[in-house]
């Protein structure tokens, strides 16, 4: 724990993370909301799995195309943009009683203009700690973000069920605008510039480690958005107990993200963190009771948060600085279009086999996440005494003496 104590103290780290946390707080929240406003209104689990694959959808493809405008318009104006028009489409769902396909329309509307804080952070991070830090910092980072998935589920759950899922949406613009107004003013924002990437969008798919973080990445999102909804749909749409059961399943992330964050990342690394998750759902399913998935839910999470800071540190140091909001951005949309799918599938078998259909998508989608990096493990970096900084986009030149 002195190595994440150590990095708090540095200056900038601590404020961005606040930040950051902040203006993504409601993502943790949307899906949730959705999820309870559609079904409220439509009446079907499948019309809620819809809407939310078609934001994750448009989240999908806007990825790589906002994070590499960072790199020639700026972060600050990308940012700015993206927010407004995001939080505009997610107050449209709340106020507005629409079709299904209108839904799914402005939510698509809403995803393509989610603000691309995820990579702009973590294109920050390189810039503000020393190259031995930055594998504990990714670690730090993505065991903090379970913070957003500890309280957004249970502070939407409340609100929606106790007061009302529109109040639950506007709530969660409100946040939106007030985080994204404080990560954009951040410093660290204006005084880190993207240099422009000198590669073809999507050329970055090329390198081995960003395709395998990317592919694990939409298998274990995939994953986590099938439990989200089959926990949902277990406990019913007026119980507070979905938004308890998932708070400590992030409680498990997190925990596990600081305990295995100061361990050596090696070519097995990956594909252990996510046997663990897999055990975890394979435990899980075997009874839909809140207390025993409460307890193997835990276990299950104590696996995502350490997959999460290894797929980070094995992209940052396999692309060049100028590539890596890009290639973030290409991960982040694997991740989505994991998102769009578990949802979609697992929203389409609650309705046919009742919510266990969805620990079964999700433990379909876990065990593909092992094997996956097992088959990989030749493109998984060895960062065994090496640090996960970005390659230099100017590098020395070896001149031979004549």
């Amino acid at each position: 724990m002195s190595t994440y104590s150590g990095l708090v103290r540095t200056r900038g780290v601590a404020r961005i993370i606040a930040a950051q946390l902040t203006a993504r707080f409601p993502f943790g929240m949307l899906s949730l909301a959705f999820l309870l406003h559609v079904e409220r209104i439509h009446h079907s689990y499948a019309a809620a799995g819809l809407v939310l694959g078609a934001m994750s959808v448009g989240q999908a493809i806007a990825g790589p195309l906002t994070s590499r405008l960072m790199g020639v318009w700026g972060m600050r104006l990308v940012l700015s943009l993206t927010l407004t028009l995001c939080a505009a489409s997610v107050a449209v769902i709340g106020v507005f009683v629409l079709t299904i396909p209108a839904t799914m329309a402005v939510a698509f509307a809403a995803g393509l203009t989610m603000p691309p804080v995820q990579p702009a952070v973590r294109t920050i991070y390189p810039k503000l700690v020393n190259s031995r830090q930055l594998t504990p910092l990714f670690s730090l980072d993505a065991s903090a973000q379970e913070i957003i998935w500890i309280a957004g589920p249970v502070v939407i759950t409340f609100v929606s069920t106790q007061v009302g899922t529109i109040e639950g949406i506007l709530m969660s613009v409100a946040l939106m605008l007030a985080g994204g107004v404080w990560f954009i003013a951040s410093p660290e924002v204006g005084r880190v510039r993207i240099p422009r990437s000198k590669r073809r969008l999507g050329s970055v798919l090329a390198k081995p480690p960003v395709m395998l973080a990317t592919i694990t990445g939409f298998l274990l999102i995939g994953s986590c958005a099938a439990i989200e909804a089959g926990v949902v749909a277990t406990f019913g749409e007026g119980s507070p107990n979905s938004g308890i059961v998932l708070a400590i399943w992030s409680l498990g992330s997190l925990l596990g993200g600081l305990l295995l964050g100061g361990i050596a990342i090696s070519p097995w690394s990956l594909a252990k963190r996510m046997a663990i998750v897999l055990v975890g759902l394979v435990l899980a399913s075997l009874w839909l009771n809140f207390w025993w998935m409460t307890a193997t839910l835990v276990i299950a999470g104590a696996g995502i948060a350490p997959a999460l800071a290894v797929q980070f540190a094995i992209v940052s140091s396999s692309v060049k600085f100028s590539d890596t909001a890009e290639a973030y951005g290409w991960v982040g949309t694997g991740q989505l279009m994991g998102a769009a799918l578990g949802s979609a599938l697992a929203g389409l078998l609650i309705d046919r086999s009742g919510s266990i259909g969805a620990f079964w998508i999700a433990v379909a989608f876990a065990a593909v996440g092992v094997l996956v990096p097992v088959i990989g493990k030749r493109w998984h970096p060895d960062l065994r005494g090496r640090d996960a900084s970005p390659i230099p986009d100017t590098e020395p030149v070896q001149v031979l003496p004549s």
